[in-house]
């Protein structure tokens, strides 16, 4: 199928713009200080139909092109999350979180705030190495007033009845009311039930290396305040823009692919009716109340709306 090198939709007010071409080319014409958030997953060059190379040197090669238009375009309060694996070959693997960090490094204007590690249960079987069950994000920040909603990510408190044991809060509530901090280990399927998009995923395109929603609207909703601009370099299947859209950000994005640029338009088409299928937030981990430290205390049902 064959789409127009550029597409824009209009979703419930906000705007993504999608384009056929090259990243490089795409970011060059991108306004100064004009984007929030980049949530990106560049090619692993492992061999599959989008790869130029199977040389994990020109994935370092990617990330060095694109560095000063990053710095460019992204506003000052703004973030950068590089979603990554491993770059897999004969000789062995090379983590690619390992590449970005030598190449951010150079760059005194960007800070590393977190390494946060997705785990997923399922994913390709090795034969000659331990299957690889999880991948990281790097979030880099450009300076240090930088937006960061924590409230919006929140996950249930394990033990909500818990309190303080000493000092001058003794015997007062110690969690939060609206939730606890996620942490950066993203334990998908234990913390936030994710797993990655195999085959019987509902979310699941053609795409080979799709990532699932939800991973990117815990970066959005943290990292991007409501009408700002998210921007995807390696759009794929589309999966940045739906997750942006959702919570009403803004999208900008390419791909040189069109195959997968039909996708992602789809997609959005399909959001657009209200008919887009995605797995929704769903905590594991729900206070039994059996147990004092799980019982959910009453000033915790005012915040969360359950006053029963």
């Amino acid at each position: 199928m064959k789409v127009a090198e550029k597409l824009t939709f209009n979703i419930g007010g906000s705007i993504a713009r999608l384009e056929q071409t090259d990243s490089l080319a795409f970011i060059q014409n991108i306004e100064c200080e004009s984007v929030d958030l980049l949530v990106t997953s560049p090619p692993y060059f492992i061999g599959k139909e989008y790869d130029q190379s199977t040389h994990v040197a020109d994935f370092k090669e990617i990330i060095l092109r694109l560095l000063p238009d990053l710095k460019r375009v992204l506003k000052p309060s703004g973030s950068i999350c590089w979603q990554v694996g491993n770059h897999v070959c004969k000789d062995g693997i090379v983590p690619l979180d390992y590449i970005v960090a030598s190449v951010m490094g150079q760059s005194e204007e960007f800070q590393l705030r977190n390494r946060i590690i997705w785990t997923f249960s399922h994913g390709n079987h090795a034969r000659r190495r331990f299957s690889g069950r999880y991948e990281t994000i790097l979030w880099y920040t450009k300076g240090n007033d930088y937006f960061f909603d924590l409230d919006a990510v929140r996950v249930p408190q394990k033990y909500p009845g818990k309190r303080h044991y000493k000092g001058p809060n003794k015997g007062e509530f110690s969690g939060n009311p609206l939730g606890k901090n996620p942490g950066d280990y993203w334990e998908f399927g234990a913390v936030w039930n994710i797993p990655n998009v195999k085959a019987n995923h509902v979310e699941k395109t053609e795409h080979p290396c799709q990532f699932p929603i939800e991973l990117v609207r815990r970066l959005v909703l943290a990292l991007c305040p409501e009408g700002g601009t998210v921007l995807d370099l390696f759009a794929g299947s589309g999966t940045t823009a739906v997750a942006a859209l959702l919570d009403g950000r803004n999208f900008l994005g390419c791909d040189i692919a069109d195959k997968y640029l039909a996708i992602a338009k789809s997609r959005l088409d399909e959001l657009a009716r209200g008919t887009l299928k995605f797995r929704e937030n769903v905590p594991i981990h729900v206070p039994s109340g059996k147990e004092m430290v799980a019982m959910v205390p009453d000033h915790f049902k005012i915040h969360s709306g359950d006053t029963n």
